[in-house]
């Protein structure tokens, strides 16, 4: 796990560590007063939750390469996140002058190799990964690096950029592990330095079980936290086992646990209906997301329902960044490798970069900066 934690001494070393994707909680035995350890915290959790900033992003590239067919291969389209992305890739491929065809896996691990093999038997110019894990999918991506079909993925890997040891050119991401430092810090905040945690997560994925690592970190190195237990759920069977997992975990716990980390949105989809049933207030439990956005996420934050906050990810944007990569590797070049500030989405901010839409759509210009470097209209 990169650079875990070093001395927390003040904020204004947080918020460089934050900008520079550096750790912002103490290192294992490291003292730090928890006054200030809180302060700083609450210092890099607020500049998460401030508006979009400016465009930051590439400027210039190739021009649109038109007339191309690409296949987007989803790991599972009943996740939020990843219907946010494809809608997105559809949005920009339709200004590029692109044909897409959508393979769905439907989370079952036994359908991603043979959607792979579906996918190239329909002959695409390029092939787009939502979701998955590129290293798990490396027999059915090498016979696309072998007819030199170009591959971009989404959220394929534990880092953005390219993906190494498997053909994918790039893998558009925000940073996780400052996405996971975000959430965990945020809970820390809103509970005054005393939250009680439980952390959900899905070891079939890399990036997953390192946004869960550093979460983990994070609220150990609060002296008044308690990090209750790492909770292992497949994000496929989400629907079938959160009911029952959340259950138990009451039975467990009881008043005890006060906050639920997640890496997903969707694992509250199906725990909060639980609390609900079991007679919970809303403020009894506070859940916050280490990823996505989704729309139920949204509106459980904008009708103060449980979740308090969800490091929204601008499915949408990536959607655009995802194609111009693609048209980039098309035309010859190499990718950017830009990585998208995490934003932290709250009930303080939620009316502001599309969440009226309930979505987080920064509202920097992004469309038309991609249609500038495509030269399209």
């Amino acid at each position: 796990m990169r650079g875990l934690l070093v001395a927390l001494e003040c904020a204004c070393t947080l918020l460089v560590a934050a900008a520079q994707g550096m750790p912002i909680a103490p290192a294992p035995g490291t003292t730090v007063a928890a006054k200030d350890y809180l302060a700083g915290a609450k210092r890099v959790v607020d500049a998460a939750a401030q508006p979009a900033a400016p465009w930051n992003g590439p400027r210039n590239g190739p021009r649109a390469q038109l007339g191309k067919r690409v296949a987007i291969v989803a790991e599972d389209l009943r996740n939020g996140g990843i219907v946010g992305v494809v809608e997105g890739v559809l949005e920009a491929a339709k200004v590029i002058g692109w044909s897409v065809k959508i393979f769905d896996s439907g989370g079952t691990p036994d359908l991603r190799l043979k959607t792979l093999a579906n996918a190239l038997a329909s002959r695409p110019d390029g092939l787009i990964i939502v979701g998955g894990d590129a290293r798990a999918l490396l027999p059915g991506l090498r016979p696309f690096a072998e007819r030199s079909i170009p591959i971009v993925g989404w959220h394929v890997a534990a880092q953005a950029g390219p993906v190494p040891g498997t053909p994918v050119a790039m893998n558009v991401a925000t940073d996780p592990l400052e996405v996971a430092r975000v959430t965990a810090l945020a809970a820390i905040v809103q509970s005054g330095g005393h939250a009680e945690v439980v952390i959900f997560t899905d070891s079939n994925f890399r990036i997953a079980q390192g946004k869960a690592d550093e979460m983990a970190a994070v609220v150990r190195a609060c002296s008044g936290c308690t990090l209750l237990e790492v909770r292992d759920v497949a994000i496929s069977h989400s629907q079938d086992l959160m009911p029952r997992t959340t259950r138990a975990l009451l039975a467990r716990y009881g008043n005890r646990w006060t906050y639920a980390l997640a890496v997903n949105d969707i694992y509250f989809d199906y725990a909060a209906p639980v609390l609900t049933q079991a007679g919970m207030p809303n403020a009894a439990m506070a859940m916050l997301s280490a990823g996505d956005g989704s729309e139920s996420a949204f509106l459980r934050i904008r009708t103060g329902s449980f979740q308090t906050g969800t490091v929204a990810e601008p499915l949408n944007l990536h959607g655009w960044q995802v194609v111009d990569e693609m048209n980039r590797l098309f035309a010859g070049g190499g990718v950017t490798g830009y990585v998208f500030p995490v934003h932290l989405v709250t009930a303080g901010n939620i009316a502001a970069d599309g969440g009226d839409r309930l979505l987080y759509d920064p509202a920097n210009g992004y469309r038309d900066v991609y249609r500038r470097i495509w030269q399209r209209p």
